[in-house]
């Protein structure tokens, strides 16, 4: 079973991550934000990861450090879950429609952290969730995770459609790279023989 179990303590905030990359798409999430809660809930059931994550942030503060750091413990555990990468797919693509908006997220488990983000937001806020913080989330899986992440809105009006069409268009492309590929024979998919730097 290729899963992993993070915990992440600082004077921030207080993490706890189990995940199963083999799962069905079980959840078990609680951040203390409603909305964020809402989105990686879509994460799990739409990449059939299993995951439990709970945090307990300084929200009194304000919700950085909790977006952050929830980001950060789940991008951890995915590599983590993932070992070596020996027989991954790697690459994972998928096209997320909800409604009137359309989204496109492109990704690379290749070592290399980098986001490339061309979606935006026309209110400040989702439920109690801070608008400019989802591209930040998406910006911290992606750096302990070791992801090159391309996600763009192509067109969309509505601000919680075009937020949960990203989320659901990562968990579609992230199951597809993390999957287990029985062609590859346990190879690591690069001709380096190593997926890094």
């Amino acid at each position: 079973m290729r899963s992993a179990t993070i915990n992440r303590d600082t004077t921030e905030t207080k993490i706890a991550v189990e995940l199963n990359l083999d799962g069905t798409g079980k959840y078990d999430v609680k951040t203390g934000i409603g909305f964020l809660d809402h989105m990686i809930e879509q994460f799990s059931r739409h990449s059939l990861i299993d995951l439990k994550l709970h945090v307990d942030g300084d929200l009194h503060i304000d919700q950085h450090h909790t977006v952050e750091d929830s980001a950060l413990a789940l991008g951890q555990a995915l590599s983590d879950a993932m070992g070596d990468r020996a027989g991954i797919g790697r690459y994972g693509t998928a096209y997320s429609p909800m409604d009137e908006t359309l989204a496109r997220v492109a990704l690379d488990i290749s070592g290399r952290p980098y986001l490339v983000w061309k979606a935006g937001f026309s209110q400040m806020r989702l439920g109690e969730m801070d608008t400019e913080l989802i591209e930040h989330w998406f910006h911290s899986v992606a750096q302990t995770c070791g992801i090159t992440l391309h996600i763009e809105l192509l067109y969309g009006q509505n601000n919680h459609h075009i937020c949960e069409a990203i989320y659901k268009g990562f968990a579609r492309a992230m199951r597809t790279a993390v999957e287990i590929d029985p062609r590859k024979g346990g190879a690591v998919p690069s001709t380096k023989g190593t997926l890094g730097g």
